[in-house]
């Protein structure tokens, strides 16, 4: 046999036996590899990773927490050019291949074959998805198998066009953001239909290296990339040449957008994030729950501004504590620039460094704005400051503020630029509904960058005179009445292991005599609060406050309970007083109104207590249904799920006589018209009701106040609790703040006049007794007092010139004008 043909023999055996051995290691590795490829199928109902988003009642979004910012959509919401775009640079035979491209594999062999390297080619868009979905990113043999026989699964498994979104919302694209949809809003600030074509081509070109030539990370990369792709969607006759070259002639459009928030409030972000992260874990970053919380937009924005410019004022008062910081201006403004933009904007208030003073102006670089004038007008408030109680001499000129080189904040009114610093003082507000407890407005701090400690929910403070209140209720409901005298009168009572003597005062520092309680509260007398709570006994007090939903553990059993040495909240005063406002029904203080699931299903929803009258199965006065936080009592995010139904909401406990409600209601209307609060009465309406309180040592400022519609509470004071300096009290500091924020909430909210409910009768008393007196005395005025506790004189004689009970020539809108 010639030798050629043994040789072509042996060569056809050794290739035959070369291929039987690799189909049988191809097969044995195939039969070794199937059972352990996952199920496909969970495909069809993937849930991808979307982060926690947090909505006001209104829609507008407040917070968003999550490692990635994804946003899916569905595939016919993907713009056709956009898919073109991604097939031509990744995979433009998708719609033909079955899940694997075999020229696109001998390309990669081949390149594998002829320079020894493993490169990314040969990857198709479903052995893409099988990547993401299912494997690790290691470049293996093993692991491509796996791919590939992966990908012929999903091919039969699902459609062309389920396999495309798949990876259009799963595909990492640089800076966070994981789909096409979410990338667009991180690059462009709007949605993917939004979009023109060399900013689809610039997203259909970051999956090749999405860290790397990002439009953010590397500029000139990302437009290479980008026209390459425009160029191949041209070869391929998806577009025009014309089309082509318009993309190719557009500059690089993308900048970094964060999160657009529409609304700012970040205190209550941080509250429904960290519960739901107390009752679920860390998959709530991941499982795109939906929160509508009860916030109010409107009423949001109105408090963080009017609290924000209250805590300004107070600042500017107390004088100018100089520049942050002092630079070199020789630096350029280039170089100041880039400084300056490391600097954090604290309270809208942006950085500046001052670059040339002039007698009556100066010269600043503001961070992000450039160069600009800051007017004498706008500096000359800045005395300097000396102490929390003194200030120096008022400047005379610019140089007397101001030197180049500090570094400053500005804040921007109008269309000039005024001097301004980051207020050492903090304060809190916060405004429920008195009908259900909702939460319509929190803001806890003056910024939450700055500090993100929630005053508004953390920090316990003795409330001083605005939880006398509660103690004239109490007196009101054991037997006196508003015309009841207590003398204002000195006291001194001996406390402690070594005698000491405690001898409290009133504001002023004088004594007043015989006061009636209405004007005890009116004025806020320290010394009848004490005389009324020693008389009334501190354990009925006591036992009488816990109504409120106050933790018992922050009220002293002891005589300085009058004084408002309790240790609360701003949320827990204001939930007080909405007893006040309602009638007598204690609500609880909600925020998280309903979640969703990422498929927008209903899994939880809140179903308030009621203050309603009449109510099914109302409790009696003073047996509540025991304590609830905001969220924690009530059924776990995790219980609901496609067919939760939320139980009906039920009646609020009723804990005080609605006729004591309103004689409560009635003097703290006159705390406002004429006793400390006087400066909330720029509010305007006679429906509005409250009162001021300031401790010891000057160390907090409250006002606390409603209308039948709105309770609010204003906080303001020092983290470190030193005094907020002579003069600020809570009527000078708070009352102010509370009024502006409620002249906004109140804009558009018809007035609802508060008249007696029954039982409730108006009489012609004196001041001085306390007792019914003819019309001619000059001592006398109506005095309202429950039906059944007249003063002893209205129950045996009704001398002429008299007010009976019945009332019978006086309206109710007559008195409400004396009063």
């Amino acid at each position: 046999m010639p030798l050629r043909i043994r040789l072509f023999g042996w060569l056809a055996g050794t290739m035959l036996t070369a291929v039987t051995l690799t189909a049988a290691a191809v097969l044995g590795l195939y039969l070794y590899l199937m059972p352990q490829l996952p199920a496909v199928q969970a495909l069809h109902d993937f849930q991808f990773e979307v982060p926690l988003r947090i909505y006001t009642q209104d829609g507008l979004l407040i917070g968003e927490f999550g490692d990635q910012r994804r946003e899916p959509i569905a595939f016919d919401q993907f713009p056709p050019l956009l898919i073109k775009a991604v097939l031509a640079a990744e995979d433009d035979r998708f719609f033909e291949h079955p899940g694997v491209d075999y020229q696109g594999l001998l390309r990669a062999l081949s390149r594998l074959a002829l320079t020894g390297e493993k490169e990314q080619g040969g990857s198709t868009i479903t052995m893409q998805v099988a990547r993401n979905f299912f494997l690790s990113p290691e470049k293996t043999y093993q692991r491509k198998l796996r791919e590939i026989m992966l990908a012929f699964r999903i091919e039969r498994e699902l459609s062309k066009e389920e396999i495309l979104a798949l990876y259009l919302n799963k595909i990492y694209l640089g800076q966070r953001a994981y789909g096409v949809e979410a990338a667009s809003r991180v690059y462009y600030g709007k949605s993917v239909w939004e979009l023109s074509l060399p900013e689809w081509a610039t997203l259909a070109g970051l999956p090749k290296a999405p860290s790397r030539i990002n439009p953010i990370a590397n500029p000139t990369a990302a437009l290479t990339r980008r026209d390459y792709v425009l160029q191949r969607m041209a070869h391929l006759g998806w577009i025009t040449p014309e089309q082509r070259d318009a993309a190719l002639a557009t500059p690089n459009t993308a900048s970094l957008h964060n999160t657009s928030l529409g609304l700012n409030a970040p205190y209550v972000a941080e509250m429904v994030r960290q519960e739901l992260h107390a009752r679920m874990g860390g998959d709530i970053y991941r499982s795109g729950l939906t929160v509508y919380t009860t916030l109010d937009s409107h009423l949001q924005r109105a408090a963080e501004h009017s609290l924000r410019d209250g805590l300004l004022d107070y600042d500017r008062r107390h004088g100018y504590r100089g520049p942050e910081d002092q630079w070199s201006v020789s630096e350029g403004p280039e170089a100041l620039a880039r400084r300056l933009s490391a600097v954090p904007v604290v309270g809208g208030m942006r950085p500046a460094v001052v670059l040339k003073v002039e007698p009556s102006a100066a010269r600043v670089q503001i961070a992000g704005k450039g160069e600009a004038a800051l007017a004498w007008s706008n500096m000359r408030w800045a005395r300097p400051w000396m102490s929390d109680d003194r200030q120096g001499a008022y400047p005379v000129r610019a140089s007397d503020v101001l030197k180049a080189g500090d570094v400053i904040r500005v804040r921007q009114v109008g269309d000039q630029w005024v001097l301004a610093q980051v207020p050492e003082v903090q304060g809190a507000m916060v405004s429920i509904s008195p009908r259900d407890g909702r939460i319509l407005a929190l803001v806890g701090g003056f910024d939450f960058v700055k500090s993100p400690f929630n005053r508004a929910l953390q920090a316990r403070r003795q409330p001083g005179s605005s939880f006398k209140p509660f103690l004239y209720a109490a007196a009101f409901d054991n037997g006196y009445t508003p015309a009841s005298i207590i003398n204002d009168a000195p006291v001194e009572y001996a406390q402690g292991a070594k005698g000491e003597v405690w001898r409290p005062e009133n504001y002023t520092g004088r004594f007043y005599g015989p006061t009636p309680l209405r004007d005890g509260l009116v004025h806020s007398r320290n010394l009848v609060s004490v005389r009324l709570l020693q008389e009334m006994g501190v354990r009925t007090g006591v036992r009488y406050v816990e109504r409120f939903g106050f933790p018992i553990q922050h009220i002293p059993a002891d005589l300085s309970l009058s004084l408002g040495t309790a240790e609360l909240t701003p949320l827990e005063v204001a939930r007080g007083y909405a007893v006040f406002s309602s009638g007598g029904y204690l609500v609880t203080p909600y925020l998280v109104a309903k979640v969703e699931d990422h498929a927008g299903r209903l899994v939880y929803a809140r179903t308030p207590e009621m203050a309603c009258d009449p109510c099914d199965a109302q409790p009696k006065i003073g047996q509540g249904r025991g304590e609830k936080r905001w969220l924690s009592d009530y059924p776990a995010v995790t219980l609901g799920g496609p067919d939760f139904v939320p139980e009906p909401s039920h009646a609020a406990p009723q804990v005080m006589d609605p006729r004591t409600a309103f004689l409560m209601t009635s003097l703290m209307q006159e705390v406002i018209t004429r006793g400390t609060g006087r400066r909330a009465a720029k509010v305007g309406r006679p429906d509005v009701a409250g009162k001021t309180g300031t401790t010891n040592g000057l160390r907090d400022a409250w006002f606390a106040g409603y209308t039948p519609d709105l309770v609010a509470v204003t906080w303001v004071g020092f983290d470190q609790m030193r005094s907020l300096g002579r003069g600020e009290s809570g009527g000078v500091t708070a009352a102010p703040i509370w009024a502006d924020y409620m002249q906004q909430a109140l804009k558009n909210v018809p007035i609802h006049p508060v008249d007696p409910p029954p039982g409730v009768t108006a009489l012609w008393v004196s001041k001085v007794t306390g007792l019914q007196t003819t019309r001619s005395d000059p001592a006398g005025r109506y005095e309202y007092f429950l039906a059944d506790r007249l003063p002893a004189e209205a129950q045996t004689e009704s001398p002429e010139g008299m007010l009976g009970p019945e009332m019978p020539t006086v309206r109710q809108e007559e008195l409400r004008d004396l009063f």
